[in-house]
């Protein structure tokens, strides 16, 4: 989709994937632990239903989702810079969107933090890596983080088709933009993986970024020692 960076910007911005909209997904689909991506759908559905209920919001989990679908689109259509640039997103395109993320996007994202985060990088760094909160996902674009005392180093997973996708020139200006908050705030920086599927197996692409992420390990060991 030609847009999805600007879905992805007014869904971040207005609040359409936070816990209070969609549910707290990542906590489900650890509870879950889906063999499939059916059996986490179906699971997704039953706790958004119980959600829904307990709000005494009238929907069903599909009506629900069609609904916050329609109103991205309506947030796009009052975004005065995206009429300047004449977008053209119809409802449908918002609807399938805030679909694919909260079903497609998150088991995905299980998926990679099973096969490159657990099963390989924490395996090669030797240090426990943890997943972000709902918040830091949203304000810094950082997936998960490892703690040294005081700091934080942040790791970004993205797949490599992102690098030529359309709209990644504006994504990365607003990634470089939150890392770099990120950087002031915990005192380390951010480090992007880039994964891809080779031979039914993920990998990563950039593995010399796993040599950066040991130096700044031992950087800010080193810096605790000497303070």
């Amino acid at each position: 989709m030609d847009n999805e960076w600007i879905l992805n910007i007014v869904t971040n911005r207005e609040g359409l994937n936070q816990k209070s909209s969609v549910g707290p997904v990542s906590y489900w689909i650890r509870s879950c632990n889906p063999k499939n991506i059916k059996e986490w759908e179906e699971y997704y559905f039953e706790k958004l239903a119980g959600m829904l209920k307990q709000k005494g919001l009238n929907y069903s989990p599909s009506e629900y989702l069609e609904v916050l679908g329609q109103t991205l689109h309506t947030k796009i259509k009052e975004d005065i810079n995206f009429n300047k640039e004449n977008v053209k997103i119809i409802e449908a395109d918002c609807i399938k969107y805030i679909r694919k993320l909260v079903i497609n996007r998150t088991y995905d994202g299980f998926k990679t933090e099973k096969e490159i985060i657990y099963d390989q990088l924490q395996r090669i760094l030797k240090m426990p890596i943890k997943p972000t909160s709902d918040k830091w996902d949203r304000q810094y674009n950082v997936d998960f983080f490892i703690e040294i005392n005081t700091r934080c180093i942040g790791l970004q997973i993205k797949p490599i088709t992102f690098k030529n996708a359309p709209g990644a020139k504006k994504w990365e200006e607003m990634l470089r933009k939150t890392h770099r908050q990120f950087q002031l705030d915990y005192g380390s920086k951010v480090f992007t993986i880039f994964t891809q599927n080779l031979h039914n197996e993920r990998v990563i692409v950039n593995r010399d970024i796993i040599k950066d992420i040991q130096r700044e390990i031992a950087r800010l060991k080193e810096f605790d020692l000497n303070l």
